[in-house]
């Protein structure tokens, strides 16, 4: 009797050990978070359009009518181009290292007329060889580039069909509201006339850890993802707002923040595009940054949201309107400006000799000047605070050389001090850790700045050897 109690009491043990080392082991891991009992809020789940409708009524909100009056004016772009790169290394040993192959990228676009006009990211047809065009119809053309914009990731395509096309209008992207419900329309992953819902999350997002360009973006939490680049961002009234171009995630997909240039930016440079051929800027000529905490010790400055004017050009409109060293910009045309790219965001939607009203904090007064924007003319640009005058970009066989897709060229030395080194021709390939592809990238990270603040320069020698330089003001 002994003995099979024994065993008993051994079956047990051994029963009890396997299903803990299942536990341990095997059993997938579920972690409950709990902060107090609670009866469970169980919504089924139910394909009835009434409920549905009900459930959008009680939030004020109805999107069908935005949706149906958006998807048929949202096309698929696709761009074709010509790749010489290997893909394996079979294909370099066994081609010499090259071989030209088709390459395929897609992206959405929006017809803004009826006869064929068609916004979308210039980074969406940038290296196209084709374009090919397919509407909500399944129809498929092909277009051609009217006009590209790269600073702001804007471009102007065209097909042409003698068929009057369904379009979405402008809305204004200045009176959009934060909390404002949005609809994004695209095609994400090639699953064509996606729309997806949500809210406008902040307005005059600066991306310059994503973009080497200042810039003004409207972020909303509507689902965008690979392939809806180019898209429309539309009010519940079916109205443009945004046009939109990119997602800050480490997955590569959408994980709650995405990003739209302004309606009213977008259709600006649309317009000139089509009247002059080109995108005509217009400049407000003054140097600042946003206000900050030190700014507010440094300068005795008593509001904590606008932008501080360190510097006023001379000849600009912002000089002959009398804005001053010192001012604090507070508003522009009666828009708020709590930061340097609500400024920069506005003035980019406007033209030379476009007059706009700028309200000034001056000796704890406000004062509204009229300002008339300036052209923005600029072939070389002198880097005062670190003695050097940059050039446009080298040519793109000069860049292959230091394996180099961007940057500007030092024309000449301005300083005593910078004169002692041979800097001609010497690349500048980032400032401050911002990437600069143009003169006027220099110029509006330069002027973004307050005058004590340091510099960062990242210069390609002529060796390709890179080197980073603090300039200390």
């Amino acid at each position: 009797m002994k003995r099979y109690l024994n065993l008993f009491i051994v079956a047990i043990l051994a029963g009890g050990l396997t299903l803990g080392a299942y536990k341990a082991f095997l059993e997938p891991e579920t972690v409950m978070i709990s902060h107090k009992e609670s009866t469970p809020n169980l919504i089924p789940t139910s394909y009835n359009v009434t409920n549905t409708n009900a459930n959008l009524s009680n939030i004020g909100t109805d999107f069908t009518t935005a949706a149906e009056k958006t998807v048929n004016a949202v096309v698929h772009v696709k761009q074709y181009g010509v790749t010489r790169s290997p893909r394996n290394l079979m294909e370099f040993f066994r081609n010499g290292g090259e071989q030209e192959r088709r390459i395929q990228g897609v992206g959405s676009g929006v017809i803004i007329t009826e006869d064929g006009y068609i916004v979308t990211n210039n980074h969406v047809i940038e290296g196209a060889t084709d374009l090919e065009v397919t509407l909500n119809n399944n129809k498929s053309y092909k277009a051609e580039v009217v006009g590209t914009a790269p600073q702001a990731d804007i471009a102007l395509i065209r097909i042409k069909t003698d068929e009057k096309l369904s379009y979405i209008p402008f809305g204004d992207s200045n009176t959009a509201k934060i909390g404002e419900w949005v609809l994004a329309v695209g095609n994400p992953f090639n699953l064509t006339s996606t729309v997806t819902a949500g809210i406008i999350s902040a307005k005059s997002r600066d991306l310059n850890e994503y973009d080497d360009k200042i810039q003004s973006f409207i972020q909303t939490d509507a689902a965008i993802n690979p392939g809806n680049s180019g898209g429309a961002l539309v009010n519940v009234r079916g109205e443009l707002i945004g046009i939109n171009t990119a997602i800050t995630s480490q997955t590569g997909s959408y994980v709650g923040y995405a990003f739209a240039v302004p309606s009213n930016n977008a259709k600006k440079i649309i317009d000139d595009i089509i009247e002059f051929g080109d995108v005509q800027r217009g400049i407000l000529g003054i140097r600042g940054g946003t206000i900050n905490t030190k700014a507010m010790e440094e300068y005795n400055i008593t509001v904590s949201q606008g932008v501080f004017v360190a510097s006023v050009t001379d000849g600009s409109g912002a000089k002959k309107a009398g804005v001053l060293q010192g001012d604090v910009i507070r508003e522009i045309d009666g828009l708020p400006i709590k930061k340097f790219s609500d400024l920069t965001g506005y003035v980019n939607s406007k033209r030379p000799k476009d007059i706009i009203n700028v309200k000034v904090l001056r000796n704890n007064k406000e004062l509204v000047l009229p300002v008339t924007l300036t052209k923005y003319e600029i072939q070389n640009y002198s880097i005062d605070d670190v003695g050097v005058e940059v050039i446009n970009p080298p040519s793109k066989n000069y860049l292959k050389k230091f394996d180099l897709d961007h940057g500007v060229v030092i024309s000449k030395a301005l300083s005593s001090r910078m004169k002692r080194y041979n800097l001609e021709g010497l690349i500048i390939c980032e400032i401050d850790g911002k990437k600069v592809k143009n003169v006027l990238d220099v110029k509006e990270i330069i002027e973004s700045k307050y005058p004590d603040e340091d510099i960062t320069i990242s210069l390609v020698d002529k060796n390709g050897d890179k080197r980073e330089f603090v300039f200390q003001n």
